[in-house]
């Protein structure tokens, strides 16, 4: 039987330190070729976008894709998951498995690639996403101070208040991107914007910068200075970040970037990427992998079937 879990059936079940740990599992089958991923394929058709991304993670005991619309408005997320015998396990709306799956990706960055200590972390972008960030990041990193910067100022006092109440953790509402970004430890850019949200120079030299927001080549959210400035660029997944970094796509451009310089993220969990032995600023470009998507649903539909969560549908009858 197939299992269809509804967006509240996800919430009831999904747990962040699941999710980092599959994500980060599947990283490391990556970087050693025994999970898959392919890149993902966007059509731009009459009334809307249909996106379209799939994976393989042979430690989750499944195979499958995500596909998702935008029209109307509206973004509408679904993850089809398959077991390793080609059997249909699941139909699950995606929506805050998703949030979810972007923020640990970051927290696997962090783990494998930011400062140890502790540290003061600027986010910029207060939306949806940048909840989960935050989240992620404080069940990996020992946080001496949340920064959050967002455009609106009503928004980002109340981002700064919620944070503070939900993780435990100090927060402080910068009154621009350059006070939260300035003595960062970490810096996190979570936007919708087209245009670079923060200036090379207002970055520490052994900081880490992830850039999650961007994933369409006319977005930037890094200026081409700051990726040309950065010691090491890690990427999600090479053939990805061709097709979707904007921020690398644009410096490269610009003369400012080499495409030969970007390492993949599976490469550095997996243990066969060495680190520089000089210091220097990091740059992880996110954009989101459908192995990512699989690994969260590998933890969400266990979970939810022990609870009796979601409706068993029958599809295929011999």
């Amino acid at each position: 039987m197939t299992l269809v879990l509804r967006e509240a059936d996800v919430r009831q079940v999904i747990d962040m330190d699941a999710v980092i740990g599959a994500v980060e599992n599947a990283m490391d089958e990556l970087g050693r070729g025994v999970a898959q991923n392919e890149p993902r394929r966007r059509m731009f058709g009459p009334g809307g976008l249909l996106n379209v991304m799939f994976a393989s993670y042979p430690g989750g005991g499944c195979t499958g894709l995500k596909t998702y619309t935008v029209a109307g408005g509206r973004v509408r997320f679904l993850v089809t998951t398959f077991a390793l015998d080609g059997s249909l396990q699941a139909l699950i709306e995606a929506d805050l498995m998703g949030a979810y799956r972007t923020g640990a990706a970051s927290a696997v960055a962090a783990k494998v690639l930011g400062p140890r200590g502790p540290m003061t972390i600027a986010m910029i972008g207060t939306g949806y996403q940048a909840g989960t960030q935050t989240l992620a990041l404080s069940r990996v990193c020992q946080i001496r101070e949340l920064r959050v910067f967002g455009r609106d100022p009503v928004r980002r006092d109340a981002f700064a208040r919620e944070r503070e109440s939900a993780l435990g953790i100090r927060t402080r509402a910068a009154e621009s991107a350059q006070a939260a970004v300035r003595g960062a430890d970490i810096v996190v850019t979570m936007t919708t914007s087209t245009e670079p949200v923060l200036e090379a120079g207002w970055v520490e030299p052994h900081a880490l910068v992830i850039a999650a927001g961007s994933n369409f080549p006319n977005r930037a959210e890094i200026p081409a200075d700051l990726v040309a400035r950065a010691r090491t660029v890690v990427v999600d997944q090479l053939a990805d970040a061709q097709l979707e970094s904007g921020d690398l796509i644009q410096a490269h451009a610009a003369g400012k970037f080499n495409w030969d310089r970007a390492i993949e993220l599976a490469s550095v969990v997996a243990g066969t990427w060495r680190a520089p032995d000089q210091p220097g600023i990091t740059l992880f470009e996110s954009h989101g992998l459908a192995v990512w998507d699989i690994a969260a649903a590998s933890v969400v539909l266990p979970a939810a079937r022990e609870r009796g969560l979601g409706q068993e549908v029958s599809f295929f009858s011999a």
